[in-house]
């Protein structure tokens, strides 16, 4: 089991900046970010494995950027030029076997934080 615990988001006007962190109880292969808007399907944004390689969805890339510190098994989505369309519950995400954007079994989740993007 990995226990995971988000903190950050918040409320901001569109174009403004937010920063999530999640840090995790042990070492996990992949950690991630998923978010889920009113009404729709959960979706994968970024990832990151613990060799550094990333992937973003096409509606984040070149405005969220996600690291992460292997020591601290901790990870940042740095989120830049917020839209309206960006308002959702965000999830921290990590598993052990391989990394995706996909919503598959054999992840664990955070509890969920929430974004706000105003007009």
């Amino acid at each position: 089991q990995v226990q995971l615990v988000e903190s950050g988001g918040g409320s901001v006007q569109t174009g403004g900046s937010l920063r999530l962190s999640c840090s995790a109880s042990r070492s996990t292969f992949c950690m991630g970010w998923f978010r889920q808007a009113p009404g729709k399907e959960r979706e994968g944004i970024a990832y990151i494995s613990m060799y550094g390689t990333t992937r973003y969805a096409d509606s984040v890339k070149g405005r969220f950027t996600i690291s992460r510190d292997n020591a601290k098994n901790t990870q940042t989505l740095q989120m830049n030029s917020l839209l309206p369309e960006d308002t959702a519950m965000y999830y921290c995400a990590a598993r052990q076997d391989r990394c995706g954007l996909g919503l598959e079994d054999g992840y664990y989740w955070g509890q969920g934080t929430q974004v706000t993007v105003s007009s």
